[in-house]
């Protein structure tokens, strides 16, 4: 018996009712996170897409906080992983206990078990253990000891890495990068956003006062009918010309793959509803193609990092031309 927590069935909402939901996602997360519309859209986009978030900046830039927001605002079980050198994969995906009153050998979940899993510099811990997670983010499930355990539905980690400090760290892999739908880096606040913020953290972590504004339930309901967006096929062959000019390019060694297209197409859908469309726009795939992307390509000249790739990415979507109909 999985020790994961079972889908409740999303409840019956209007396209109406489902674009509140996500609008209301966004201005949750604005309660804390300031100054920061296009990445609170990013993530909720990639979260109502089905996808997970990678969010790649320095100590102190709000990662975390932008992390836990989301967390809060989503409402279901949140959990918390502190990315250490020394962390094992039975840390995350729980192992196996001795019940002395059974007699017998049971299952102990670990803090991959959760809606919402927090991944606080992901860097940090070993290839064995990052390479634990990819069954978990693909899958939506893990096997231990030979028994696969499901994990709660909806399931999405948004994981956190620090870009400058690499002593004691482990590069993500391309396969483990590619399991991410979006990757974002915040950049610096303005004065005034940095003074707000200043102001308010001084009576307390406003996070921590957030109230959820959505379930479980019904946000499975709202990544449901995302994915029923309409997309024409002309917007469906823009994206997949984006992607490809990623395999050709030059500028890349190693171009987006077919799931860096799937996420693409996904992402835009639920910006669409986000955006109170029922159809997806070339805007919508161009304004998502570089935190999609970026983070996904090997760049020729060796550079790397979130913003290197989405650099290259913006270049080609410049280039590539926009359908008329």
């Amino acid at each position: 018996m999985t020790p994961g927590l079972h889908a409740v069935p999303p409840p019956a909402l209007s396209r109406a009712d489902c674009a509140a939901v996500a609008a209301r996602l966004v201005a949750g997360v604005e309660q804390v996170v300031h100054g920061r519309r296009a990445a609170v859209e990013l993530v909720v986009a990639a979260v109502l897409a089905g996808g997970h978030v990678l969010v790649e900046d320095v100590p102190g830039s709000g990662k975390t906080t932008l992390a836990r927001a989301v967390a809060r605002a989503t409402g279901g079980t949140f959990r918390r992983v502190q990315g250490t050198a020394d962390l094992l994969p039975a840390d995350i995906t729980g192992s196996a206990v001795w019940d002395p009153e059974r007699r017998q050998f049971g299952f102990a979940a670990g803090p991959l078990f959760g809606h919402v899993v927090l991944v606080d510099e992901l860097n940090r811990t070993p290839p064995r253990t990052q390479s634990a997670f990819l069954e978990a983010m693909d899958e939506g499930a893990v096997t231990v000891d030979g028994v696969r355990h499901a994990l709660p539905d909806p399931f999405t980690v948004l994981a956190t890495q620090n870009p400058l400090e690499q002593h004691g760290t482990y590069p993500l892999p391309e396969g483990q990068l590619d399991r991410f739908a979006a990757a974002l880096s915040l950049g610096a606040n303005d004065a005034a956003v940095e003074r707000r913020v200043v102001r308010e953290q001084l009576h307390g972590a406003t996070v921590d006062r957030l109230d959820a504004v959505t379930g479980p339930a019904e946000l499975a309901a709202v990544r449901d009918e995302a994915r029923r967006t309409h997309v024409a096929d002309a917007v469906l062959d823009h994206a997949l010309r984006l992607v490809e000019a990623t395999r050709t390019s030059p500028a890349v060694a190693l171009g987006a793959s077919t799931r860096a297209a799937v996420a693409l197409v996904r992402c835009a859908s639920a910006r669409a509803l986000l955006h109170g469309r029922d159809h997806v726009l070339p805007d919508d795939v161009k304004a998502l193609a570089g935190p999609v992307l970026g983070h996904r390509l090997v760049l020729a000249d060796g550079s790397a990092g979130t913003l290197a790739g989405q650099a290259v990415v913006a270049q080609l979507v410049a280039r590539v031309p926009v359908p008329l109909a």
